[in-house]
């Protein structure tokens, strides 16, 4: 399911680049159409260090975590053209030098949750998902997910499925700590329930593939998201079953993450939302990097040669042949884009002066070249 529509105007994306110091230019907006979807601004958090002990149980009973601010409420996985979730779901974090401290809580009148075992298929549950890429180029990255028993399904990717990924189901997270608290009574239709609160600890080392593994430092930067998955059930003979179509076919779920994707895909590592290490006691604002605007252009690059060659059976060999203009401004800096391309694979670069060359290839997998 990866159905696209037109999720915001340019002329937001203007306001938002303007809230951290830039614009787009007109001739932004006339690049980007008919891909406004995929080029809104993702969401950032600064995450806060912290010495403090935390106990992985759910209740958040911990001063740190009464401290710690919460994430915009979750919205639909489209995003804005959308209609709000029905149940309210946000995120907090905290870090030390070891772990990273996520805890979630989810608005839910029914709670309920039948897989029991570890690495059961958790979003055939209510769950809550857990996306992260350390590197930010979106291959080589982890998913997690809970339901309501406590009960994980956590998966590495080598790139995503649109890249021919293929998930490492038996990979776990090592050492994972999570702990799960419910504000109602779980598997019980006939009463009202509130809510459900997850806790995880997630050991930094856990999350890298390789070697060397480099500690976060003052302003190091991931990209992650965070997905619910809900489903409509009914009661039945004192369960909760899904409801069904006319055909006899389960519902579609609903997806609600913190950043928007703008398409109904989680596995579109660029689209998730930033997150920002810090130690200083109180949190600066997350500014985005100008490096993450430049990347826009080498993915205007990518989604258009994957248009182009789903049309024409390969790549297209120039910018000309993709109505991409191989000079773009960006905080006032002119960028300099180049195309090399075979029928059946391209590298483009985006260079600047006194700026760092960046590179994707036609697996989506973004460089930083110094």
């Amino acid at each position: 399911m990866q159905h696209l529509f037109n999720f915001k105007t340019l002329a937001t994306i203007t306001l938002l680049l303007g809230g951290v110091g830039l614009s787009a230019s007109a001739q932004d907006q006339k690049v980007f159409q008919g891909m406004e979807h995929l080029f809104t601004l993702p969401k950032g958090y600064v995450v806060q260090h912290t010495a403090q002990p935390l106990t992985m149980d759910g209740n958040l009973r911990e001063s740190a975590w009464q401290q710690a601010p919460w994430t915009s409420d979750f919205v639909d996985i489209e995003g804005a053209a959308k209609p709000l979730p029905t149940y309210q779901t946000r995120v907090k974090m905290l870090w030390n030098d070891s772990t990273l401290f996520i805890a979630a809580t989810l608005q839910e009148p029914h709670i309920w949750a039948y897989q029991t075992h570890h690495d059961d298929i958790i979003y055939k549950d209510n769950d809550f998902e857990v996306f992260i890429d350390p590197d930010d180029n979106t291959h080589q990255y982890f998913e997690v997910e809970v339901n309501a028993l406590n009960k994980i399904f956590d998966l590495f990717l080598p790139k995503p499925y649109r890249n021919h990924g293929d998930a490492l189901i038996s990979w776990d997270v090592a050492g994972l700590r999570s702990g799960v608290s419910i504000n109602g009574t779980l598997n019980q239709p006939k009463d009202q329930d509130k809510r459900w609160t997850v806790e995880m600890a997630i050991p930094l080392k856990a999350v890298r593939m390789g070697f060397p593994f480099n500690a976060p430092t003052e302003g190091t930067l991931w990209r992650i998201n965070f997905s619910r998955v809900e489903w409509d059930t009914r009661a039945a003979n004192g369960n909760y079953v899904k409801q069904q179509d006319n055909s006899g076919k389960d519902l579609s779920e609903h997806n609600w993450v913190w950043s928007p994707q703008g398409v109904i895909n989680m596995h579109y590592p660029e689209r998730w939302g930033y997150l920002q290490f810090t130690r200083q006691a109180k949190a600066p604002a997350f500014v985005l990097p100008t490096a993450e605007l430049r990347r826009r252009y080498l993915w205007l690059v990518y989604y258009r040669q994957q248009a182009y060659r789903e049309k024409n059976g390969r790549y297209a060999a120039s910018l000309a042949e993709l109505n991409i203009a191989p000079h773009v401004d960006v905080a006032g800096k002119s960028n300099q884009l180049q195309l090399s391309a075979t029928p059946e694979q391209f590298t483009a670069t985006l260079a600047a002066p006194g700026a760092a060359t960046l590179r994707i290839n036609d697996e989506g997998l973004v460089e930083t070249l110094h």
